[in-house]
């Protein structure tokens, strides 16, 4: 059985291009009879809200997209990240690094899609073990990763060429994004990671964290992305086109399901409908691979 999930971070509102994400990994669990999931990755505290994640799940809500099971909080599963740790600590694969944001820039010449930094080169690999009061990467092995991606099909890449050795635990107590969702995709039981085609640059990376702490391959999906009319990020104009701000100016989420169920290719045109009325409609076959761009009139 195919098992879905949705894991945004409780910075702010969720906008249209989240949304899309949302409804398409629901659309396809849906369609299959499987289950869905909502866990809020809220592992780095300083950013992350508990109040602004749960006016996500009242967002998600309105427009009928709810778990099928409690809602799982990062920030209350420390333990769980700690143990998956001490087991690759165990296999010989985490060590300390001492490097700087700025040590990092000035260290090789890819840029990071991730976060603006460049890939780890492996500056602090033979560094002795500290304990877990240090900043811990994992060791990853060398060579490409191949894997298939529901909407653009056959990928290969090599994860030291994109992020190097991950950081896992920062050195201010923090487990890191690449540990916990590996951990919890695993924990939980995900067959299927549907998210944006920004995150698609990680996705072998994961891939060798999952092998060495020895869980399942999901299967992949990302999304192109929703941009402004004009072809721009969102950016700023994200908390503009959340379920509020837009329902503010009179559009319904009815209205707002009609659009992006149109987007993912369930619908010929954009009209008012329930999320169940777009089950039927859904196949990954007619999802777009690219860009889409957000109607003028509602920004």
């Amino acid at each position: 059985m195919l098992l879905g999930r949705f894991a945004p971070s409780p910075t702010g509102v969720l906008h249209l291009g989240n949304l899309r994400t949302a409804l398409a990994s629901w659309l396809s669990a849906r369609a299959t009879g499987g289950r869905w999931l909502l866990r809020m990755e809220d592992v780095d505290g300083p950013r992350c809200r508990r109040d602004l994640g749960e006016a996500q799940l009242r967002d998600l809500a309105a427009l009928g997209l709810t778990s099928d099971e409690p809602v799982a909080w990062q920030s209350d599963r420390s333990a769980v990240y700690r143990e998956a740790l001490e087991r690759l600590h165990g296999a010989g694969s985490l060590y300390p690094c001492a490097c700087t944001r700025k040590d990092l820039q000035l260290l090789a010449s890819a840029p990071h899609s991730e976060d603006g930094l460049r890939p780890y080169p492996g500056r602090c690999r033979g560094r002795s073990w500290e304990g877990f009061d240090r900043a811990l990467r994992v060791r990853l092995p060398e060579g490409p990763v191949a894997w298939e991606d529901r909407l653009t099909g056959p990928q290969v890449d090599d994860p030291a060429a994109l992020t190097g050795d991950p950081l896992l635990f920062r050195r201010d107590g923090c487990f890191a994004y690449h540990l916990a969702v590996v951990v919890d995709d695993g924990a939980q039981g995900v067959t299927e990671v549907v998210r944006g085609a920004d995150l698609r640059s990680v996705t072998a990376t994961q891939i060798r964290l999952q092998e060495a702490l020895g869980l399942p391959r999901p299967a992949y999906a990302h999304l192109g992305l929703v941009m402004a009319p004009d072809g721009s990020r969102l950016g700023k104009r994200a908390g503009a086109l959340g379920v509020g701000a837009l329902g503010a100016r009179g559009i319904s989420p009815e209205e707002m399901l009609g659009w992006l169920g149109w987007s993912l290719g369930c619908l010929d045109q954009p009209e008012a409908c329930r999320a169940e009325d777009l089950v039927q409609g859904f196949d990954w076959a007619r999802v777009p691979a690219g860009e889409i761009r957000v109607p003028g009139a509602w920004t």
